[in-house]
């Protein structure tokens, strides 16, 4: 497989591109909703099967977790049953960033914020029992991770914090206008909004990233949006790219 290292800032073309060769498909973020991811690399897999070979790249923008009811079966799904049709790019988001502290051997999970913003819902579908909950400190993060597979958690310790391909950048939530690739925070990557989402400037590449809820996917000239809020509209969506071609596949609600 060939890997495109990221590089020095670079103006984007008129007409960003994917490498001859090589076809990606980017996939929002998917909230703990299995059903529809399941359904959704169905019709990936189907699409990429009607078109010329090709070194075939699925890049996951993060939050695979939280929110949704089904957060562990998606682990579990990715980790040993995604589909072979291609290889597969896992980047981390702020959800998965905030489970991995709040189960670290010296964190009190109370304390993170994970429990307050989705990760009630992922320990249900770990089927953490009610007791679990009486314990505080690490005495709580040592329970919780009786019901969390070891291999889940290193799955997700693995998850990169930004890949590059061509004239795309795929990051979870963006990046911060005027810094560096090199220099980029992993808090900005991971949780920047404003600061990105309202800056035109070129970035040196067209991101393409999660984190923010837009109703359909979010073309900008610098940006492309593809959270369509998976877990809340039942909506999940893939951008597909190829040479200078950009697709949309989205599965659930019109």
């Amino acid at each position: 497989m060939k890997w495109f290292p990221l590089g020095r800032k670079r103006r984007c073309p008129e007409q960003p591109a994917i490498p001859s060769g090589i076809r990606v498909y980017a996939i929002g973020d998917v909230h703990g909703r299995l059903d529809l991811l399941v359904a959704l690399l169905a019709r990936v897999e189907r699409d990429d099967a009607s078109r010329p070979a090709a070194d075939t790249r699925v890049v996951m923008l993060g939050d695979l977790i939280d929110r949704g009811p089904h957060s562990a079966e998606v682990i579990e799904f990715l980790l040993k049953a995604r589909p072979s049709f291609a290889s597969f790019h896992f980047l981390m988001g702020n959800h998965e960033q905030a489970m991995l502290e709040s189960l670290a051997s010296e964190a009190d999970p109370r304390s993170t914020g994970w429990l307050r913003f989705g990760g009630m819902e992922t320990l249900e579908s770990y089927d953490v029992p009610e007791q679990a909950f009486g314990c505080s400190g690490r005495l709580f993060s040592d329970e919780l991770r009786r019901y969390v597979p070891a291999a889940h958690l290193a799955f997700m310790r693995e998850f990169e914090d930004k890949l590059l391909i061509g004239d795309y950048l795929f990051v979870h939530a963006g990046i911060r206008p005027g810094v560096s690739i090199e220099k980029q925070s992993m808090e900005d990557k991971l949780w920047i909004r404003d600061d990105f989402l309202e800056d035109p400037s070129d970035h040196g590449f067209v991101v393409v990233h999660g984190h923010t809820v837009h109703p359909e996917p979010d073309f900008r000239e610098n940006r492309i949006g593809i959270d369509t809020g998976a877990y809340r509209t039942g909506v999940l969506t893939a951008l597909a790219l190829e040479g200078n071609e950009r697709r949309i596949i989205a599965v659930g609600a019109p």
